[in-house]
């Protein structure tokens, strides 16, 4: 067990994204891996060796996790993926340490550079009433909408394409926002909906859920009732 406090063994699926949704702007590794298979045996140290020489990654280690690994897609171990917030960076199959590393440095660099080069943007002269007007707006654009990130057929996260693929698989027609493309909006839904992450689904202009919270009415025969509602 490490004592390392940016290297952290997934529990279940709700606390990853609570972990990653902490620090929407934080770099971090999601190391998927097995103790069966002899390449995870070297990419463990490799990665527990990234979490000690960059204390501001999170590195997140997912032995075994089925929903998060089929949430993006995940076909073979080792595989690491470097995301901020949930948007994808880079993804690096098998045991290449080098490859590895080389993005790390990479995309903590560039996140360095990035918080430090440029002022905070100024405040949006938009003001709470008037966004929440305009969410509320776009939550009641269709029957079902859909806020998520990326578009349906171009997702920009895991979690974001396994609920295009549930809609779908469920012939459930939607509409969707792109929450990436507007900050505002992406920050304001979570006050208003009091969820702190995507993507979140919405039926009749209500919030129904998460992507956790939607695969359980799935599984639990709830799902057609809430969604042809």
């Amino acid at each position: 067990m490490s004592t390392l406090e940016n290297l952290v063994d997934i529990p279940s699926t709700p606390q990853f994204q609570e972990l990653l949704s902490k620090d929407l702007k934080r770099i971090s590794l999601i190391y998927f891996w097995t103790s069966w298979a002899e390449p995870c045996v070297q990419m463990n140290q490799v990665v527990e060796g990234l979490a000690k020489a960059y204390p501001t990654l999170l590195a997140l280690r997912a032995k075994e996790q089925a929903d998060i690994s089929d949430s993006f897609d995940i076909n073979s171990v080792p595989t690491c993926l470097v995301i901020q917030g949930h948007a994808l960076l880079a993804r690096i199959e098998g045991g290449d340490a080098a490859q590895l590393k080389e993005a790390i440095t990479k995309h903590l660099e560039s996140n360095s550079s990035s918080t430090t080069s440029h002022p905070p943007s100024p405040p949006s002269s938009e003001t709470e009433e008037q966004l929440e007007a305009r969410m509320r707006d776009i939550m009641h654009q269709s029957a079902v909408v859909l806020f998520m990130k990326g578009e349906p057929n171009a997702p920009r996260c895991g979690f974001s394409r396994s609920a295009v693929a549930l809609l779908r698989e469920k012939d459930v027609t939607f509409t969707h926002f792109d929450i990436l493309s507007d900050e505002n909006v992406r920050q304001g839904l979570k006050r208003l909906n009091d969820w702190p992450t995507f993507p979140q689904f919405i039926v009749q202009g209500e919030f129904v859920g998460g992507l956790d919270v939607v695969k359980e009415m799935k599984d639990s025969g709830e799902f057609e009732a809430v969604f042809s509602a």
